[in-house]
């Protein structure tokens, strides 16, 4: 006796589901406002035919083996280079990185000449002062960017071997 009213049961929980599953309303008001709703029983309800929903089983993954091989795509594939190669190309790279730090150096130098210390010239057309503030807090700034550049350009070159 049970059996047959837990069956029932279940069963129009099932229908229940299927049945809001199935049926969407589109519902536009007066001002043009567009809502979706599982009853079309207000005014401007149009019911909708959406498409079944569609499952994608993701592919199963093969397990990495536990031995200590690499599967393909691992570092394993990586190609090697020979330390002759690598330390040439670590040569190019401080090289490349000492031409940096001195350009930036100079830059600065420059810079810090320009600024005079906060004061620098006037220009002629910074005949506003407000204008010839704005130059010297760009100036400013364009000082603090170089330093911190010189200083990642150290830290880098720290860092080689």
């Amino acid at each position: 006796m049970k059996l047959p009213v837990l069956g029932l049961i279940l069963f129009s929980l099932c229908m229940q589901q299927a049945h809001a599953q199935s049926e969407v309303f589109l519902c536009v008001d007066e001002r043009g406002n567009k809502e979706y709703k599982n009853t079309g029983t207000t005014r401007g309800c149009k019911k909708i035919d959406l498409p079944g929903m569609t499952i994608i089983a993701t592919p199963k993954r093969s397990p990495v083996a536990i031995s200590g091989t690499t599967t393909k795509g691992d570092a394993g594939d990586f190609p090697k280079i020979d330390s002759g190669t690598q330390k040439a190309r670590d040569s190019d790279r401080r090289q490349i990185l000492l031409d940096e730090l001195k350009s930036e150096e100079g830059k600065l130098a420059g810079l810090k000449k320009d600024y005079s210390g906060g004061e620098p010239e006037r220009l002629g057309d910074e005949s506003n002062y407000a204008k010839y503030q704005a130059r010297v807090a760009g100036m400013k700034e364009e000082i603090g960017r170089t330093e911190k550049n010189i200083e990642a350009l150290k830290r880098e070159l720290g860092n080689l071997k």
